[in-house]
């Protein structure tokens, strides 16, 4: 038994936007490789381009997709070389004299000798001996029909390189065929002129002329301006592979061009219609040329078709660059990529462009008021939920556990979230039963509860903390490969604290030369310069500022750094460098220690390295602070500081 397919419906390609059936772009995984980057110092519009130019696990990028096309062009131009209706003319023009010598040589009549002499007389070259020939009087029937192919093939090879497709239309030519061809072309040069004189009825006269010559013009076009346009791309095609034969190459090919048809009126026609063409599309390649070396000889049609490619192989790799103002992936001619490169690389370049537009229109970058690309609010919430539960994950893994409570203490905070497995906090009752109501509405059945439906009302704790993170951003820690580790690292921390902890009091604190209070977004995006400093003397008196305004919190202050002191902040306001540290610096960071220890603030200091004098002076501040030193290595310091943090928290 056979399926029927209803009548009215049509099955084929589907070309109306994405495919529907296509896996979904994993956005995930796209947002944390740009937050890599952009933590790595690139800014958002560069990692973006950096994603689409290296492309995702399952799709070629686009530095793949413009090697595959400047290697078809290497292709075309070795494979191929521009002389193949010379030589075509050649082998036709030996083949008709050799059947001509042959049936005059048993003829011994002066008719027979006069016929010899004429052909021994004529011009060395190919195009001077056809002219020569025109009013030859043939005594070979084979002789004749070689010469009439001649006539024919010129003939065919400069409409086909002007017209797409003509010249295999054109295998069997007719007098009544030439005779159409020469009135179309005399139609349209007509219509070309009105349309440069802007006559108000050309739209009319280009009705009539598609009416009476489409056949000519498989594109359909629908306008004349369309129509220019696609006949000016061809003729300036034609113009640059004569461009790129000899000299020598292209006089013969002008004189042959005469004899097209047998009729002159032809050669003439195109002249005019290249002359109008180029007027009428004067941006056009004209002057270019490609150098072809390859054995594969190529006709007029063909040629002018390799330089069509030519030409949309440079259109596409520059569409594919992106490097053009107000660039999209949407521009890329999809059409034009399957013809060059294949079904797979349009994918491929469908799965970039959904990627691209899904990344906006999910929210996730945004224009800055400066006009810049930057991660959104919702871009950095994704990113810190991704880093926290790598933290975690890698925290469970050396010991330590995820506490899944918002606050043990179990006074509910007022927010929810959706139920997670090992949750075991009390349901919200009313906005699980809503969800699912939300959820089935409208599908005429009954409520019924799923666990996607389930949230669960979070507890927090009544006492709260004042935490001050305090990151160095000298030059060392982008040398020595800690920079993505400590951007990463405070992401987490504030995802776990605006999610888990939202009573405590969160500042980010940055120091190289200066230190600075930060947000988080300025922290992602920053990006490491050549600084000299380390001025953790002015990190600690900027943290010891934030405990003071939290007066009923519980201080804790968390510093990640990699080199000992060697910057102070002056009464003036200005940083004193020097290396090795003055005393002055190591005593006035000593004393915003001692002024911390007695807000009661637990200092623990992450120490990246193993600088003996960095390690003898961490451990002096930690005996003066009663807190600690933790050594982690890069990839362990998220753990080590959300584990830290956690341990603490759950001390109060």
């Amino acid at each position: 038994m056979t399926a029927s397919i209803p009548e009215g419906w049509s099955y084929g390609p589907w070309h109306d936007g994405p495919d529907p059936l296509a896996p979904p772009v994993d956005l995930r995984d796209a947002l944390d490789e740009i937050g890599r980057d952009v933590m790595n110092g690139s800014s958002p519009r560069s990692a973006l381009e950096e994603l689409l130019r290296r492309g995702t696990q399952r799709t070629q990028g686009l530095d793949d997709l413009t090697r595959r096309l400047w290697e078809r062009r290497r292709e075309i131009q070795r494979r191929h070389n521009l002389d193949g209706t010379l030589r075509d003319v050649q082998r036709l023009l030996n083949e008709a004299l050799e059947a001509e010598r042959r049936e005059l040589f048993p003829n011994p009549s002066d008719d027979a000798r006069f016929a010899e002499a004429q052909l021994d007389a004529l011009p060395s070259g190919t195009a001077a001996a056809v002219r020569e020939l025109a009013s030859y009087e043939w005594q070979s029937s084979e002789g004749r029909a070689k010469y009439e192919e001649i006539r024919e093939l010129l003939g065919r090879e400069l409409l086909g390189s002007r017209f797409e497709g003509l010249k295999d239309a054109l295998q069997q030519t007719t007098p009544e065929d030439v005779e159409r061809i020469n009135e179309m072309l005399g139609d349209l040069n007509a219509l070309l002129a009105a349309h440069a004189q802007g006559r108000p009825d050309v739209p009319s006269l280009f009705s009539e002329f598609m009416a009476k010559h489409g056949e000519f013009f498989p594109e359909n076009p629908r306008t004349v301006e369309e129509l220019i346009d696609v006949l000016a791309a061809r003729a300036a095609a034609a113009q640059r592979m004569m461009n790129s034969m000899t000299p020598e190459q292209r006089a013969e090919l002008a004189e042959l061009s005469q004899q097209a048809f047998g009729s002159p009126q032809l050669a003439q026609q195109l002249a005019q219609l290249d002359a109008q063409l180029q007027s009428l599309r004067p941006g056009e390649d004209w002057s270019g040329s490609a150098q072809m070396s390859g054995d594969d000889p190529l006709g007029l049609a063909e040629g002018a078709r390799a330089m069509s490619d030519l030409a949309e192989l440079d259109a596409l790799a520059e569409q594919l660059s992106q490097s053009y103002p107000g660039a999209r992936l949407e521009d890329i001619d999809l059409d034009a990529l399957t013809r060059q490169l294949g079904d797979e690389a349009t994918v491929d370049a469908r799965r970039l462009s959904e990627l691209e537009r899904q990344l906006r229109d999910q929210g996730l970058l945004e224009r800055a008021p400066d006009g810049s690309l930057q991660l959104s609010p919702k871009a950095l919430r994704q990113l810190g939920q991704t880093a926290l539960a790598d933290v975690l994950r890698s925290a469970r893994g050396s010991g330590e556990r995820d506490a899944a409570n918002a606050g043990a203490a179990g006074e509910l905070s007022g927010s929810t979230r959706p139920w997670q497995f090992g949750d075991t906090q009390a349901w919200d009752v009313s906005r699980t039963v809503r969800n699912a109501v939300l959820r089935t509405a409208g599908r005429g059945r009954s409520v019924r509860l799923d666990v996607a439906d389930v949230e669960i009302a979070e507890t927090e704790h009544r006492a709260r903390a004042a935490v001050a993170l305090l990151v160095d951003t000298s030059w060392s820690m982008v040398q020595e490969n800690r920079w993505l580790p400590m951007k990463r690292t405070a992401l987490a921390l504030h995802q776990l604290i605006s999610t888990r902890y939202r009573n405590d009091a969160l500042q980010l604190i940055t120091f190289g030369r200066y230190a600075g209070v930060v947000e988080l977004p300025q922290l992602i995006g920053l990006e490491g310069t050549w600084e000299q400093g380390t001025n953790a003397h002015h990190a600690l008196l900027l943290a010891g500022r934030h405990l003071r305004r939290h007066p009923d919190a519980q201080p804790v202050v968390l510093m990640v750094t990699d080199g000992e002191p060697t910057a102070h902040l002056e009464p003036d306001g200005t940083a004193e460098f020097s290396y090795p540290p003055e005393p002055a610096t190591l005593r006035k960071t000593i004393f915003e220690v001692d002024r911390l220890a007695k807000l009661g603030a637990t200092l623990t200091v992450f120490r990246l390295g193993d600088d003996p004098r960095l390690n003898a002076f961490v451990d002096l501040l930690a005996r003066r602070s009663g807190g600690r030193v933790v050594a982690p290595t890069p990839d362990g310091l998220g753990a080590a500081v959300v584990g830290d943090y956690l341990k603490t928290r759950r001390s109060l």
